[in-house]
């Protein structure tokens, strides 16, 4: 509920500001806000004729403005819509969507994409914004639980390894789980492993297969810089054709994006 002034004036939502990268419509406040320190969405995209959709994870904000009646005349939703458009053009952003004078845009700073939706409405406007970034990862692997895993069931995830999207390269703040993988390797020299890579379905099958091997390869190379011999490992992608969970929504496709390791005979 909106808290009022002793003058009648809105305030604000408890705990809102407006956003780093935009002042508010004038005679407008905030009635509701939400934050996620991470989280994701897919924001609509206009590819030629047809709409698409990116998926954009990071620090993840939500507004409602309504318009204060003692404030006059609001402006019309185009005018909104417009605002907004030249305020992301003069940031050098750019317009990925317009349809109904729903925007999306996206806006690159100091290395960091912004995604910004815009959803004009009545006499008030929607701002969903997310800074892309990475999650930081709260739970890795653990060298005991991947010993057990692979005696329990001859395979075992490895939480905590990251790629960029559509790309094979190890982020840096994988090492911690590559050291717990070498720790278990160490600690159990007769094993071999298939290090096996898996992706979600978006995209054709051949390319995520690809995808998949070449991040399989990768961590076998992040292994064998470790100290672990090489003749241990084996990569593998499996691509699409492995998932745990469905990949009808944003939490199924990001468990199905995974490295698991799988005992060799």
């Amino acid at each position: 509920m909106t808290a009022i002034t002793s003058f009648g004036q809105p305030k604000d939502a408890a705990g809102s500001k407006d956003p780093a990268l935009f002042t508010r419509m004038p005679g407008f406040y905030i009635s509701d806000y939400t934050e996620h320190q991470f989280d994701a969405y897919d924001f609509p995209i206009q590819k030629g004729n047809t709409t698409a959709t990116q998926h954009v994870e990071g620090h993840w904000m939500h507004w409602r403005y309504d318009f204060n009646p003692s404030a006059g005349t609001p402006p019309s939703l185009l005018q909104i819509q417009r605002n907004f458009q030249n305020a992301v053009l003069k940031l050098g952003g750019k317009m990925l969507y317009n349809i109904n004078l729903d925007s999306t845009f996206v806006v690159s700073r100091n290395g960091t994409e912004t995604w910004i939706l815009l959803f004009p409405r009545g006499q008030g406007y929607l701002l969903l914004i997310i800074e892309q970034q990475a999650m930081q990862q709260d739970v890795v692997a653990n060298a005991g639980a991947l010993k057990s895993g692979l005696a329990d069931s001859g395979h075992v995830e490895v939480p905590g390894i990251f790629f960029d999207f559509a790309k094979s390269d190890i982020k840096p703040e994988s090492q911690p789980a590559i050291q717990e993988v070498v720790k278990m390797l160490q600690a159990s020299p007769a094993l071999k492993v298939w290090v096996v890579g898996h992706t979600d379905n978006v995209g054709t099958a051949e390319a995520n297969v690809a995808l998949s091997n070449a991040r399989a390869a990768s961590v076998v190379k992040a292994l064998v810089a470790a100290g672990t011999d090489a003749r241990r490992l084996t990569p593998h992608g499996d691509g699409p054709f492995a998932p745990v969970a469905a990949n009808t929504t944003d939490d199924g496709r990001a468990r199905n994006r995974r490295v698991e390791l799988v005992a060799q005979p």
